[in-house]
């Protein structure tokens, strides 16, 4: 059995770090659980943007844009309002003017534990947890308590996050909107090029933003722009993609349904494909400029500013768990 599992550091953290069916994935418990490296060695190719010279801090000071981090309370809340069913939380303001929103909340900067890891023939596997109550700053913002809890498996069917969300509040209701802020290295084939890539998102509708990039509740049907999207002609890289929001439909793998998004090396014909669970009803893809060496397809369960939009929890897809209940979601990462 070549599958293992051990504790490894990387640049002054420690890790959990799986490896089986020729992948291996490095997965930073203390930093929000972030999996900082996903590479298959078969295939030559890096998943996420890593620099094997980052320093624990480095990526703390930043954690949005290294590797796969799990964002809650995700995107944007205007003016830090955010708006439940029994409820009204003002959270801090920390993206400035023009913009004047609360961004990205804290989970992924927060240090999880490590519940247990483990390997046989055909998998390995970690669980890491994070328990939210008092003694978290955040708390005095959002007092409701809740566990968040991440299942890792990987396989030769690529790497798989489960994550569970617990109300733990004995009487209110815990806003749900999640996120993965998902930074794909470009190139992500070894030796590849970055103008060889393209990208394929199953948009259906554009969520339209204003100039604070909040939603103004229309959904416009596919520009040019967009439709490269759509039938995966996107080069999401070496040009400016900034908060292209849409409506998450299907593409097809394989010749059945395929409810995620592919990115393909053009000259190789090597394939990245990302899947998320039907949780996940919007994409949005942004790239930092463009030149960065990396991309963003971001699946959401809600749109941005959710829970203070006019339209109905099934278009917004902004939902809320009641005590004691639990909130369920996955997404996995292959090759093809």
């Amino acid at each position: 059995m070549n599958n293992s599992t051990e504790i490894v550091n990387f640049g002054g953290t420690p890790c959990i770090k799986l490896s089986a069916g020729g992948y291996e994935a490095v997965i930073a418990y203390e930093i929000g659980a972030n999996v900082i490296r996903l590479r298959n060695n078969n295939s030559g190719i890096e998943f996420f943007r890593f620099n094997p010279d980052n320093t624990a801090e480095t990526i703390r000071k930043s954690a949005e844009v290294w590797g796969l981090p799990t964002l809650y309370l995700p995107n944007r809340f205007a003016d830090g309002v955010l708006k439940t069913s029994d409820a009204v939380y003002n959270l801090p303001v920390n993206e400035k003017a023009p913009y004047n929103n609360h961004i990205h909340g804290f989970l992924h900067k927060r240090e999880h534990e490590l519940k247990g890891h483990a390997a046989d023939d055909k998998c390995a596997r970690a669980k890491t947890r994070y328990i939210y109550d008092e003694r978290d700053e955040f708390f005095k913002f959002l007092p409701v308590r809740f566990t968040a809890e991440y299942t890792f498996t990987l396989s030769e069917n690529g790497l798989e996050q489960k994550i569970k969300f617990t109300n733990k509040s004995p009487d209110r209701v815990l806003p749900i909107s999640i996120a993965s802020h998902t930074t794909i290295n470009s190139p992500f084939v070894d030796g590849g090029k970055e103008e060889n890539i393209r990208l394929r998102v199953p948009a259906l509708k554009k969520c339209e933003l204003n100039e604070r990039c909040l939603p103004t509740e229309k959904l416009l049907d596919l520009s040019d722009w967009d439709k490269e999207y759509a039938d995966g002609t996107k080069k999401p890289v070496l040009q400016v993609c900034d908060n292209d929001m849409y409506t998450a439909g299907y593409l097809e793998l394989d010749g059945k349904p395929f409810h995620g998004i592919i990115a393909e090396d053009i000259e190789s014909g090597k394939k990245l494909c990302y899947e998320v669970s039907d949780e996940y009803k919007f994409w949005i893809v942004w790239n930092d400029r463009g030149f960065n060496h990396y991309f963003c397809p971001e699946p959401m369960t809600a749109m941005i500013d959710a829970p203070n939009l006019s339209l109905p929890a099934e278009i917004s897809g902004y939902r809320e768990i009641k005590p004691g209940e639990e909130f369920t979601a996955s997404q996995r990462f292959f090759t093809r």
